[in-house]
């Protein structure tokens, strides 16, 4: 296995706001470069897109820790076996910190091939949680009868 951490990133929110949101792979596309990612489909607890230099990648949730953890595992055809998580941790209140790891299977050449796709991406998505406008957890959602 081979091991791929992104950077720690500080955020001015809750940790239960990070978590909820990111529970839910609905919300996920928002944080994903759209200039890399094609072809986004999500039912909340599974997606599935196209990586530029990587290509399809599916995910499912495996296990989520309220507040701390988040997994998710490959899911379906994808080019190689891999888990990534969504650490979180909290601070002080709106003081939380993240970091997303990849544990992948990759042949020699693969992870040559691979390796600075995965970083970048890793980053890039680690900068998106951390810089993202979350709504609050007790923020009511409007209804499409409240729009009109």
């Amino acid at each position: 296995m081979t091991t791929f951490e992104g950077p720690v990133k500080a955020m001015p929110q809750p940790a239960g706001v990070v978590f909820d949101f990111l529970s839910n792979f609905n919300h996920f596309e928002a944080l994903l470069p759209p200039q890399y990612i094609k072809d986004w489909e999500s039912d909340g607890d599974a997606c599935r897109f196209s990586v530029e230099g990587v290509g399809e990648i599916g995910l499912r949730i495996v296990d989520r820790e309220p507040d701390k953890t988040i997994k998710f595992a490959a899911d379906g055809k994808t080019p190689f076996l891999f888990h990534l998580w969504v650490q979180l941790k909290e601070l002080a209140p709106g003081d939380t910190r993240v970091k997303l790891t990849i544990k992948a299977e990759l042949n020699p050449m693969l992870k040559m091939m691979v390796s600075p796709a995965i970083s970048k991406f890793l980053d890039v998505v680690t900068s998106a949680i951390a810089n993202y406008d979350y709504p609050p957890l007790d923020a009511p959602s409007a209804s499409l009868d409240e729009s009109f």
